[in-house]
């Protein structure tokens, strides 16, 4: 598995390669310096998941998939190999829960994206609080990345150009909340994750969590 994971890995740096100039050194040594934890990511399209597991080899990255996405081959191969967990649509999380924890473990980093779909325009959106009960159940810091460029792909493509691809990381944090968070806690947390994610970003990029890149956190700790 580990000779599938280096060769999938280069493939995929190099069909990256001839679509972006990609910049992963401050993501890579985000990595290279914490033990295995949850990284919170924005959405933007399809490429980021690419290039976070494949750039960040040999440093063990995968992430979560929805369930159905394993009834097509080539997605069923690529999450095999990155050990990808499934996640059911509507259904409940505690499966997915322990095999996340189970992964870290195992010296993977989880790679989450809060907001749950693909902004397209690279503006930071509404996130949901799922990645909060996953970083309390699985007792797991979080690690917040940003990207920009990635959304004028598609405009690049269809001038041949080549898409510059910028990732950020800030400092990792630990929820600081004893129990169960009722909604309004859940909302606050949230707000300050998503802070955390939108402070790396340009600013015109942060959309609704442009105030909180700039609030001190009461519910975050810094480790």
């Amino acid at each position: 598995m580990e000779f599938r994971r280096a060769a999938v890995s280069y493939f995929l740096r190099g069909v990256v390669s001839t679509l972006c100039k990609t910049d992963c050194r401050e993501f890579k040594k985000a990595l290279s310096k914490n033990k295995p934890m949850i990284v919170a990511f924005n959405h933007i399209n399809f490429l980021e998941v690419p290039i976070l597991v494949a750039y960040s080899y040999p440093l063990k990255v995968t992430g979560l998939a929805k369930s159905e996405t394993w009834k097509n081959p080539f997605f069923s191969f690529l999450f095999n190999t990155y050990r990808a967990v499934p996640i059911e649509r509507g259904g409940a999380f505690s499966k997915a829960f322990r095999k996340i924890r189970e992964a870290m473990d195992n010296g993977f980093f989880m790679c989450v994206a809060p907001e749950g779909t693909r902004s397209k325009n690279g503006v930071l959106g509404r996130g949901k609080p799922g990645i909060i009960q996953m970083a309390l159940e699985a007792d797991s810091p979080i690690l917040p990345v940003a990207h920009h460029g990635g959304e004028r792909i598609w405009e690049n493509i269809r001038r041949f150009r080549r898409t510059p691809f910028h990732f950020k990381a800030g400092r990792p944090f630990k929820i600081k909340f004893e129990g169960r968070p009722g909604k309004e806690e859940r909302e606050e947390i949230l707000a300050e994750i998503m802070g955390q994610m939108a402070r790396l970003l340009p600013v015109h990029m942060r959309g609704i969590y442009a105030r909180h890149a700039e609030l001190e956190c009461k519910h975050l700790e810094f480790i």
